[in-house]
């Protein structure tokens, strides 16, 4: 099995100046959730920047 998670660095917020900051937000937001998910092949979620623009995903695959 394999995590992937992917963050497009040119969308919403994180496309802007303070673009380190807001990947930071999000890493420690998931982090944080992670406990609370299936992690079992199929599982995903989009991510969402603070202001609340898709912006990438993660998603649990088969190896």
């Amino acid at each position: 099995m394999r995590f992937v998670l992917e963050v497009d660095l040119e969308a919403g917020v994180v496309a802007g100046d303070a673009r380190a900051a807001e990947l930071g937000r999000i890493l420690r937001y998931w982090g944080g959730a992670m406990k609370q998910v299936e992690l079992a092949p199929g599982s995903t979620q989009a991510l969402y920047d603070s202001g609340y623009t898709e912006v990438g995903a993660w998603r649990v695959v088969e190896s």
